[in-house]
């Protein structure tokens, strides 16, 4: 069984990552959604355990996904629970350079890992867990680039910040 690893902080899930995971989770027997604890390198408005919970809401018709949280590096994770492939989505060329040197990485560390890249959909290529941030800590509108559940906790975490 060919397991996969889908890693990122996820702050929050948007449509973007739902659809690179349907499209993973079409071509791999399972894929691991690994939301990062690490808030060093990227400090994040949703704590870990809530960012596991918005996804585990939004992948219950998947059969073949399940969610984790992980600390430390990707493929040490992945040896651990037995993952040989890191699935990535590339929205732009921006993204390219830093998906490249992130996987050439891991490959360095780790030459069993291997490291395919989905595209989403391209309605959803100019989306980033950053900008939805924004629109929705500062405005609170509905954009349509997230699920039903993070919009309401978006709108919950705008009320209780005071920007």
């Amino acid at each position: 069984m060919k397991t996969a690893i889908y890693p990122g902080t996820f702050d929050p899930v948007t449509y973007g990552h739902l659809d690179v995971l349907e499209r993973a989770s079409k071509i791999l027997d399972h894929v691991v959604v690994a939301v990062s604890t690490d808030s060093i390198i990227k400090e994040t408005a949703f704590d870990c355990r809530r960012r596991v919970d918005l996804i585990q809401q939004n992948i219950s018709h998947f059969g073949n996904v399940s969610v984790e949280s992980f600390d430390g590096l990707l493929v040490d994770y992945a040896k651990e629970i037995g993952a040989s492939v890191v699935v990535r989505g590339l929205r732009a060329v921006s993204d390219f350079e830093f998906e490249f040197q992130m996987a050439q990485m891991n490959r360095h560390l780790d030459s069993v890992l291997e490291t395919i890249f989905l595209m989403p959909n391209e309605k959803y290529f100019y989306t980033s867990s950053s900008l939805i941030k924004q629109v929705h800590l500062f405005g609170d509108r509905e954009t349509g680039l997230v699920p039903p559940n993070v919009s309401q906790a978006l709108s919950e975490l705008a009320k209780n910040k005071s920007l």
